[in-house]
Formats: structure tokens, C-alpha cells, sequence
């Protein structure tokens, strides 16, 4: 029984997260009579705004919205860039919020150089070993190399999550410092600016809620091991 709750706690502490993001943002998704907007025009209207020289707005994949650093570019996924739902607009404020970060060179923005890049290194590392164990296991038949395959692949893993924790500062600057007055000048009535405050938390904690349902993923790697 203590087995069993401790399973429900690890896959509810894992996938939680990931499912009230998911939840949070498809709530707010429908369409709202009067908004005068889409996402994206929001987005090009603050990029102007806030005079951010070189960045644009592009359409990206479904499920892809971030503002590269590199390219100066917002990528909005096709409902929030032609949305006109308070999901759409709360989105596209907090990307463009992290290209304010940038233009301004803010501290916060080290963040992400100093731990994005190796969270999602560490990460794919922790998938190339757990997918080489069966190889390694029957060249050199020893069972510890399989364990010490999955428990090397469980650390990159946690390593990962914690290293997309560490730029929760960023996110939660985009989402609250950023977007949530911008969204407060009249961009949106106060009625709606409760649900916008849940949807910049949601933004902010994607990443992690992301990384967090990548280690619940490992249950899927022991079953193929097995």
C-alpha cells in the first residue's frame, strides 16, 4: 500500500504540473467577442511600442511559442498567433516580455544563456545512454552496465529539471514584472486580468512542468529495457 501511494505521489509530482499547464491554457482559449486583436497583432503592436529594434513576429509549429535571443524572434504557435482568446493575448505578452529582457540586457537574461543550453544538453545525453543499454548489455553481458545505465539516465534527468528550475526567475520576470502590466493598460478589462495572472503562471512554469513530465517518460524506458 505504502508502494502504491508513493507511485501516485511521484507520478502526480512529475505530471501535475504539465497537466495544470495544459489545463490553464486551454481554458482561456476560446475566443472573446470585442477582443480588438490577435496575438501575433498584439505582439508586433509591443514590439513597436517598446521600440525593439530587429525583433519579429513569426508563426511557428503548434505547441512552439518563444522569443529567440539569437534570431530576435517571437514565434507564436498558429492559435496564439491568430487567437483572439485570452490565452492568445496573455502568451504573446509574456514572449514579447522576454524580448524586452533581452533588448534591455537585463541580469535576468544570463539565466538562460548560463542554463538552458546545458538543460537540454544533459537532457538528450540521458536519452542517447538509456537508448544504448540493451546494446552495451548484450556486447558486454553484464547486468551492471544496465543499472548503471538507468541510474546514470534517472540523474541527467533530475539534472535537467533542476537546471530548467534555475531560470524560473526569467520566466516568472516575463509573466509578472513584463506582461502582467502591459496586459493592465487597457490591453484587457480588469474582469479578465485574474485569468490573465493564471495563464502568465502557467507560461512561467512550462519549462519546468515540461522537464518535470520528461522524467515520468523514464518509466516508459524501463519497460523497453525490461
Amino acid at each position: 500500500m505504502i508502494y502504491f501511494l508513493l507511485v501516485c505521489a511521484f507520478i502526480a509530482l512529475a505530471y501535475g504540473p504539465s497537466l495544470w499547464v495544459r489545463y490553464i491554457l486551454h481554458k482561456y482559449s476560446s475566443p472573446i467577442a470585442g477582443m480588438p486583436g490577435t496575438g501575433s497583432e498584439l505582439a508586433i503592436h509591443l514590439i513597436e511600442r517598446f521600440e525593439l529594434k530587429g525583433v519579429k513576429v513569426e508563426m511557428g509549429a503548434a505547441g512552439e511559442n518563444y522569443y529567440s535571443p539569437d534570431e530576435k524572434i517571437v514565434c507564436l504557435s498558429p492559435d496564439i498567433y491568430d487567437g483572439k482568446s485570452l490565452t492568445a493575448v496573455a502568451v504573446a505578452a509574456h514572449e514579447v516580455g522576454h524580448a524586452i529582457q533581452f533588448n534591455k540586457g537585463e541580469a535576468v537574461t544570463k539565466l538562460r544563456q548560463r542554463y538552458l543550453g546545458k538543460a537540454m544538453m544533459i537532457k538528450r545525453l540521458g536519452s542517447v545512454i538509456l537508448m544504448s543499454i540493451p546494446v552495451l548489455t548484450i556486447l558486454i553481458k553484464s547486468p551492471a552496465i544496465m543499472f548503471f545505465g538507468i541510474a546514470v539516465g534517472i540523474v541527467t534527468m533530475l539534472v535537467s529539471v533542476l537546471m530548467y528550475a534555475a531560470i524560473l526567475p526569467e520566466e516568472y520576470d516575463a509573466s509578472y514584472n513584463k506582461a502582467l502590466p502591459i496586459l493592465a493598460q487597457g490591453y484587457l478589462p480588469a474582469e479578465h486580468m485574474v485569468a490573465a495572472r493564471r495563464i502568465l503562471k502557467a507560461c512561467a512554469l512550462t519549462y519546468v512542468a515540461g522537464a518535470l513530465a520528461d522524467v515520468l517518460s523514464l518509466w516508459r524506458w524501463f519497460r523497453m529495457i525490461r
